[in-house]
């Protein structure tokens, strides 16, 4: 369901007062804004929302021992291999690639499952809900992407709650890492790479349309750099 975006000055006002709330540093005057006025917002479909959170989850699963036969048997299975990254494969068949940085998708799956409405928040002092592995695939039991789906009572966020979202965590990703480089305490339990991991998320999963926004990004070339 495509909507208009809600005035994102407005919303920018909000994120930085929170930012300020969890006493971390303000970005500077002139941080850009991720939309315009009169831009319109939606999500992705919820399909494709389920199956990156299904193949993020294999990916995770593997960081933690999950065998590769039983990893790319429930791709196959699944019919979800066509969605898997070069760098998520080369991982799962191979273990090849940044292991630390594949374990972090845990907390982009977490952001997925909230959009999806299988997780209550996404609190930045508060690390993944312990209810959250239960929320998804039930790899060790064999439970197949379709079986998952129709168990699951899906219920996607709102364009407008998760764009919001969206601009509070990229104001955050800014303020974790200058914190933890000026080596200020954090506000909760969490770090800078796992806010990283939940705005990669929700910038795939947030798709703005307006005379300023090209084409919604394929996973891996989402930019988090600015």
């Amino acid at each position: 369901m495509t909507k208009a975006a809600p005035d994102p000055r407005a919303v920018r006002d909000a994120s930085l007062d929170e930012v300020a709330r969890l006493g971390l540093p303000l970005p500077p005057p002139g941080f850009p804004l991720i939309w315009e006025p009169g831009d319109t917002i939606e999500l992705r479909p919820t399909t494709e929302i389920e199956a990156r959170a299904a193949v993020l989850h294999v990916v995770v699963a593997r960081c933690f021992g999950m065998p590769t036969e039983a990893a790319m048997s429930w791709l196959l299975g699944s019919h979800l291999v066509d969605l898997v990254t070069p760098p998520e494969w080369q991982f799962v068949i191979g273990a090849k690639g940044d292991h630390r940085s594949f374990v972090l998708h845990h907390d982009a799956v977490f952001a997925l499952a909230w959009l999806l409405g299988l997780s209550r928040h996404l609190d930045p002092r508060t690390p993944p809900e312990d209810r959250l592995m239960a929320q998804m695939p039930d790899l060790p039991a064999g439970e197949t992407f379709v079986s998952w789906r129709s168990r699951s009572l899906m219920s996607p966020r709102d364009p407008i709650e998760a764009a919001v979202l969206l601009d509070l965590y990229y104001c955050l990703d800014w303020a974790f890492q200058e914190a933890e480089s000026a080596g200020m305490p954090l506000p909760g339990e969490i770090d800078a790479n796992a806010i990283g991991q939940r705005r990669w998320a929700l910038e795939w999963a947030v798709v703005f349309h307006g005379p300023y926004h090209d084409k919604p990004a394929e996973w891996e070339e989402v930019d988090l750099s600015v």
